[in-house]
């Protein structure tokens, strides 16, 4: 199974500099965070940090692949009942629960929502074709056991993850009195549920 957890080569005083920018965009937001500021925080020098990241975005695209990945694989790791569907839907759904809780993840979208942009405009990030390899892996075992539909692997995962877009960045535009973020979530698991039944 496709790992999510860790960066490569990223030993444990690397994570604790990135534990450092995160707790600056929570406090502060991304666009006044600084190279210099994260060392501060992380009681090192400003050489230190620049001898790893060369500027903010580097050192963001790190830190993103790491949460997301963290995330999505606390989430993967737990369906184990069910058919290979059943099983890919609960941690599709639980996927788009966790990022849309997640506290960095809420930070960008209310101060820097622009960052987001490239990742879903001009290209993927590290993290989405990790998750991408794991939902490929996913209907593909389905689809030897018969519980997915026949077609390519690759085209369906990537339409399921293209379909968890909308529900983990707009989903509170469509919450009110009228309709629960509840109910969303439930309308999700009948549109991927629908997307793989045979």
């Amino acid at each position: 199974m496709t790992s999510l957890r860790h960066i490569p080569d990223l030993d444990e005083r690397e994570g604790a500099y990135l534990d450092a920018a995160r707790a600056c965009i929570l406090d502060v937001g991304w666009r006044r965070t600084t190279l210099t500021e994260v060392a501060r925080r992380a009681g090192v020098s400003r050489m230190t940090i620049y001898r790893t990241w060369s500027d903010m975005p580097r050192l963001l695209g790190d830190l993103m692949t790491r949460e997301w990945g963290d995330v999505v694989a606390a989430i993967t790791d737990g369906p184990s009942a069910g058919s290979p569907a059943d099983r890919l839907v609960t941690a599709l759904v639980g996927g788009v629960r966790a990022l849309r809780d997640n506290e960095l993840f809420v930070r960008i979208v209310e101060l820097d929502p622009e960052l987001l942009l490239p990742y879903l405009l001009a290209r993927r990030g590290r993290s989405q074709d990790a998750i991408l390899g794991l939902v490929e892996e996913w209907v593909r075992a389905g689809q030897q056991t018969g519980d997915v539909r026949s077609g390519d692997p690759m085209a369906i995962a990537r339409g399921l993850v293209l379909t968890t877009h909308g529900f983990v960045l707009s989903s509170h535009t469509m919450v009110d009195d009228s309709v629960s973020e509840e109910a969303l979530d439930a309308e999700l698991v009948a549109v991927l549920t629908r997307a793989l039944t045979p």
